[in-house]
């Protein structure tokens, strides 16, 4: 990951997915053939960025690690299985 290619700073929150250069996104395994998923980037600092995989050129929604830790252990607890039932 090219560290040097934007300043941490300048991410924010609702900004073009494009613009994280360098940023290696990651999809689950368990993503459908269509595309439909949710892609993850780890940013330098430690914050995630979030990406919908149909439109990789969208926004991109960024969090804190404590954010995505929260909402993961909230999915292995279950918390959201309502959802998709």
């Amino acid at each position: 990951m090219d560290h040097d290619v934007y300043d941490v700073d300048d991410v924010y929150n609702g900004m073009a997915a494009t613009e994280l250069h360098g940023v290696a996104w990651q999809k689950s395994r368990h993503s459908n053939s269509q595309g439909s998923c949710v892609e993850f980037a780890r940013l330098p600092g430690g914050d995630v960025a979030v990406r919908n995989s149909r439109f990789p050129d969208g926004p991109a929604l960024v969090y804190t690690r404590a954010e995505i830790e929260a909402m993961l252990l909230g999915i292995k607890d279950g918390e959201f299985d309502h959802l998709i039932t």
